[in-house]
């Protein structure tokens, strides 16, 4: 009798267990997959960076002409409206005392057809035609003095030279390069990321820099991500800055760069569910 009674009781006690510890067995799965979500939404790009200065030009001739002057060598220190460049503007010149002549005449005619006319010697009509020679020759010779300002070539912003295309009394035409410009600003840090990993960058994000000639490593900012994919490489252009300046950077230092990428952020398809 004792023995039919104890083997339902067994049975229930081992369904009691076995209740109790279904949860436990069920949340130890959950929280897995959750560490495994987190872990997947991570992911760090390596790419290559190149250091570029935020500012850069090559300096052309804006005249046909000899070079009178090469004020500036390879690595010199500019500020802005430095004198790089002066050619010869002897012809240039002439050209405004020419035109300067010839508003000193017009003005001359004008105001003495303003005499006549007060005395009722001329009509309006060659007032007004004298006064326009004034503006004309005032405009001939504006036009003279920016032909002769093109003979001067200064520094558009503060820099280095980074190169020099020519030589003292070189003849040359118009758009010839005289040297490049680089900016002594900030450099920029320019990157190019997989365009499968669009969705996942954005401004503000960190960025770990290892620069190869330096053997160091720099912390930047992601600043600016390309509205435009290159099809060919599958690649996408970005930008960072720097978050400090160092004094031992140089544009055209290469290296590599890492980011972390976050992925977008999913709804739960169970969410809600009882």
């Amino acid at each position: 009798m004792f023995l039919g009674l104890a083997l339902p009781l067994l049975g229930l006690s081992a369904l009691v267990s076995a209740q109790q510890s279904a949860p436990q067995s069920t949340q130890q799965p959950t929280q897995h997959s959750a560490q495994q979500s987190t872990q997947q939404s991570r992911s760090e790009l390596t790419m290559r960076a190149l250091l570029a200065p935020q500012q850069e030009a090559t300096l052309s001739s804006r005249m046909e002409g000899t070079l009178d002057e090469l004020a500036v060598s390879l690595g010199a220190t500019v500020a802005e409206g430095d004198v790089l460049a002066r050619f010869d503007c002897r012809i240039e010149q002439a050209r405004v005392n020419v035109a300067n002549t010839e508003l000193g005449v017009a003005r001359l005619n004008s105001q003495a057809k303003d005499r006549l006319r007060r005395l009722d010697a001329v009509g309006d009509l060659e007032v007004a035609l004298a006064r326009a020679e004034v503006d004309k020759a005032q405009s001939a010779l504006n036009l003279a003095a920016v032909q002769r300002d093109r003979c001067t070539l200064k520094a558009p912003f503060a820099g280095r030279i980074a190169a020099v295309h020519v030589k003292p009394f070189q003849t040359m035409a118009a758009g010839t390069p005289i040297a490049d410009l680089v900016g002594d600003g900030p450099l920029k840090v320019r990157l190019n990321a997989p365009s499968a990993h669009l969705s996942e960058l954005g401004e503000g994000q960190p960025v770990s820099l290892d620069v190869s000639e330096t053997g160091k490593r720099y912390a930047a900012t992601l600043s600016a991500v390309s509205a435009r994919i290159d099809a060919v490489a599958q690649t996408v252009e970005l930008e960072a800055r720097l978050d400090q300046a160092h004094d031992e950077l140089m544009p055209g230092m290469t290296g590599r760069a890492t980011l972390v990428a976050e992925a977008p952020a999913t709804e739960d398809s169970d969410e809600g569910t009882p």
